[in-house]
């Protein structure tokens, strides 16, 4: 049976963020995840964790200017410095809070920018970051994102991830494999993730269209859940959606799946 995070970016946005993690015990979650930690001092997310019991899944490296747009800055030559501080900076709250998975937005790529300079920086900012990561005994993962949300994300498709992978010759390097964005861009949904299985180290979840809760869309959900069961998958799947009213009235389909992690 799968094990489920609530994100709680989106989950239980009603609340203040530090609320909500008592909402997501409450509502059964045994796990967490979410954007970035870095507003928060580590030692606060921690005593948040521990009261409750949960464990924290995943975060992001800092990510550049969010509020104006930035959606990762990997790709940049002029800004490796800043990505190496922030790996530094990753690692510092992931050690704080226990958390064994950090995940690499790529950016979005400037227009006329030529692809291969953007792949090169990528490249060697992944060696740096995983290898800094690996001493940590903590993974690093890579996450395909859709054009239409993000238009000019750079990694977009399971099959360029494995590539990138492949090239930076780390073994702490994986895809976060998104089932919302994968489904935009490429469909075939069970047979990617059956097929890239040994690189898949997180998965997350939202419907389509929409990027509601499962079930409000085109996406057989349960049927993918039960899947990655049998094919072996024993990572965690992050609940990244948009309750559609509240995270409360929105979770009818995570009764069933309720299990202790």
């Amino acid at each position: 049976m799968p094990k489920f995070a609530a994100n709680l970016t989106m989950l239980f946005n009603e609340l203040p963020f530090l609320d909500r993690f008592a909402a997501a015990k409450a509502a059964g979650f045994s796990g967490v995840e979410y954007l970035f930690p870095y507003d928060f001092e580590k030692g606060v997310l921690g005593e948040r964790l521990q009261q409750h019991g949960l464990t924290q899944v995943l975060h992001n490296l800092p990510a550049g200017n969010w509020s104006a747009g930035e959606r990762g800055i990997a790709i940049f030559s002029d800004r490796i410095d800043e990505f190496r501080d922030g790996v530094h900076r990753a690692v510092e709250y992931a050690k704080a809070l226990d958390c064994r998975q950090v995940n690499c937005l790529a950016g979005i790529a400037p227009a006329g920018a030529d692809p291969l300079e953007l792949r090169n920086v990528l490249v060697e900012n992944l060696r740096y970051a995983s290898d800094a990561l690996a001493k940590q005994h903590i993974k690093l993962l890579i996450e395909p994102i859709n054009t239409r949300d993000i238009p000019g994300f750079f990694l977009t498709e399971t099959e360029q991830a494995n590539q990138i992978i492949s090239e930076v010759g780390s073994e702490n390097l994986f895809i976060q494999y998104d089932i919302y964005h994968m489904q935009i861009m490429e469909g075939d949904l069970a047979s990617t993730m059956k097929k890239h299985l040994d690189r898949i180290a997180h998965i997350q979840v939202a419907d389509n269209p929409g990027r509601g809760e499962p079930g409000t869309g085109e996406i057989n959900c349960p049927f993918l859940f039960r899947t990655l069961d049998e094919i072996g998958y024993r990572g965690w799947i992050g609940c990244e959606y948009k309750p559609k009213t509240t995270t409360i009235e929105g979770l009818g389909w995570y009764a069933p799946h309720t299990v202790d992690a």
